[in-house]
């Protein structure tokens, strides 16, 4: 799967959680799910579950807590992914 694939796949998931929808119209990797999205700490946990369950991947407690950009969690997605 492309980045443009993840970053469109995870458009749709992070929708409910944005606080700024214009930023969500322009994610990018570097686009930070607390910063840039305004997404509250509480609602990362949705959005890792959301996450798990669209790409079919256990994200470990370790990785989560390194899930703060969309790169972060593309590169996380895809690792769990080949890992298979």
């Amino acid at each position: 799967m492309e980045q443009q694939e993840y970053i469109d796949k995870l458009k749709p998931i992070l929708a409910p959680y944005a606080k700024d929808q214009e930023a969500l119209q322009r994610l990018t990797r570097d686009t930070s799910f607390i910063r840039d999205l305004k997404i509250n700490s509480a609602n990362l946990v949705d959005v890792v579950l959301d996450v798990e369950e669209a790409f079919d991947v256990e994200i470990d407690n370790e990785s989560m807590e390194k899930m703060l950009t969309v790169g972060a969690a593309i590169d996380i997605v895809q690792a769990k992914q080949d890992a298979r």
